[in-house]
């Protein structure tokens, strides 16, 4: 409720409490100075103790404070008050100022739209028979003009009731409205909070998976290299060979220590950090082949552009991941790889004619996994990607991940 709803209601708490008293003390005042109007002390008397009997009847029916809830003791309180009023006109016809109280109050005592009605009525008849001149009737004209006043002043009352009764209806309808959208906002302000909380958890749970990627990519990848060259060292028929194995070890475990660092630090790829997309896939294939003896042919078609980073980092690690594959379950004799830059995507094909497999036969995706096919999948999707795979058992496997191109900034 806003200062000023409050300044009004205070009003109305004053108006219903003060107000009977006023208007009480106003018939009062004028029947005391139109004494003449009464018929001797006997009324004098009974006016004076009705008069009185309304004060205590004000006094137990206390100050309002709030908007009164209907009730029996509201009607109680309603009936003797237009008892002591219609005995009071009717000894005086000014006391109808004190009846005129029964307009104010009869929505809030009463319980129920017709009883209100009813007690309106009520209140009319003696409003009106006043306005004839006072009860009783000394002729059939004051009669008449007391009907018609009687019809006029309820043909009103009726009126403002019903327009009364519209308004209050409209206003609880706004309140209804205005607390349904309370407790919509508080309920969005719950779901944004929930959705924050998610937003948080997803993304810690992204940052786990790609630093996951990251070191499979790198640490695992050069861990499974450095022991190929080292098994090839041991073997090794002369000392010429085992140095050139050792060499490429060790040239593996600083690149792999590279890229964990920079994978850390959420930098892009080494071989991404002085040359284009193009330039690092094909030294990648190149240094691949050479180390792993597998003839290996990088292609570039259309127009070459400058991408974004993390797309060119997405599509080298998906080169890396799959190359890495290749060597360690094909068993290829050829690799070829193939960028494509076609309108507004990047399709990068990786193929070999290696033993290839049964792509139903590999298992469902996870949320736990993500290396291999997944690992492949995962990061083409998270920048809007997809990945394919082809392959039949004996005939080669066909990799092909369909990206958007995003140029650099």
């Amino acid at each position: 409720m806003t200062a000023v709803d409050e300044q009004i209601e205070r009003r109305w708490n004053q108006f219903h409490t003060w107000g009977a008293y006023g208007l009480l003390a106003i018939g009062t005042f004028l029947s005391a100075v139109t004494g003449d109007l009464m018929m001797g002390p006997a009324e004098w008397y009974a006016a004076g103790a009705l008069v009185i009997a309304a004060l205590v009847l004000q006094l137990w029916h206390g100050p309002r404070r709030g908007r009164r809830v209907p009730s029996r003791r509201g009607v109680v309180y309603y009936v003797l008050r237009w008892a002591i009023a219609f005995v009071l006109t009717w000894i005086n016809p000014f006391f109808a100022f004190y009846a005129v109280t029964g307009y104010f109050d009869a929505d809030e005592v009463i319980p129920g739209v017709r009883r209100q009605r009813l007690g309106l009525f009520a209140t009319s008849i003696v409003v009106a028979g006043s306005q004839s001149g006072g009860l009783p009737f000394r002729s059939w004209a004051q009669v008449a003009v007391f009907c018609g006043l009687l019809v006029a002043n309820n043909a009103l009352l009726m009126a403002v009731a019903h327009l009364t009764y519209q308004e209050e209806q409209r206003s609880r309808e706004r309140a209804a409205t205005i607390e349904a959208l309370r407790q919509a906002l508080d309920e969005n302000a719950s779901l944004h909070s929930q959705l924050l909380v998610q937003a948080r958890e997803a993304g810690v749970a992204d940052e786990r998976r790609r630093l996951a990627a990251e070191i499979h990519d790198t640490i695992a990848q050069g861990l499974t290299g450095i022991i190929a060259q080292l098994q090839v060292v041991a073997n090794a028929p002369d000392l010429d060979i085992a140095r050139t194995h050792l060499a490429r070890a060790s040239d593996l475990a600083r690149h792999s220590l590279g890229e964990a660092r920079r994978s850390v630090h959420n930098l892009a790829p080494v071989a991404l950090e002085n040359a284009g997309l193009a330039e690092a896939l094909k030294k990648t294939v190149a240094d691949w082949g050479e180390r792993t003896g597998v003839r290996a042919e990088f292609t570039v078609t259309g127009t070459a552009e400058q991408l974004h980073d993390e797309v060119s980092a997405t599509l080298l690690r998906i080169v890396q991941e799959a190359l890495s594959n290749a060597a360690r379950h094909a068993r290829a004799d050829r690799v070829g790889v193939t960028l494509t830059y076609l309108g507004d995507e990047v399709i990068l094909d990786i193929r070999d004619d290696g033993r290839g497999f049964d792509p139903a036969t590999v298992p469902e995706r996870t949320r736990t996994a993500g290396f291999g096919l997944d690992g492949m999948r995962a990061r083409a999707e998270r920048i809007a990607g997809s990945l394919t795979v082809e392959s039949e058992p004996g005939h080669g496997t066909a990799l092909s991940a369909r990206v958007p191109l995003v140029r650099h900034d």
